[in-house]
């Protein structure tokens, strides 16, 4: 009895892990390696794309994208962010970039 109760608790602690953020995740991150000698500039430009039940996707999230939306010619640093609803049933990935 008490191995069958070890191995429903294991199975599901890895569950949880494997489903962690499937009903909701927003996540922003750097996309940067040296944040510590980072200037951001005096601009800010975004791009986005997004997907819709896994059968549509649209938009354009490249650095080239954001920085034309945001009048950059110099691009100092980029963040990303990811928001994700049920499994991705709808998702939006957006970068955000900064500059001159």
């Amino acid at each position: 009895m008490k191995r069958r109760c070890r191995i429903l608790v294991l199975a599901a602690l890895v569950g949880m892990l494997l489903l962690s953020g499937c009903a909701y995740m927003d996540v922003k991150s750097p996309l940067d390696v040296d944040l510590d000698q980072t200037t951001l500039g005096e601009k800010r430009g975004v791009s986005e794309a997004r997907s819709v039940l896994w059968l549509f996707a649209w938009g354009d999230a490249s650095y080239a994208a954001a920085a034309a939306n945001g009048g950059i010619t110099t691009l100092r640093h980029a963040d990303q962010e990811v928001f994700n609803v049920l499994f991705g049933l709808y998702t939006r990935w957006r970068v955000v970039v900064y500059g001159d």
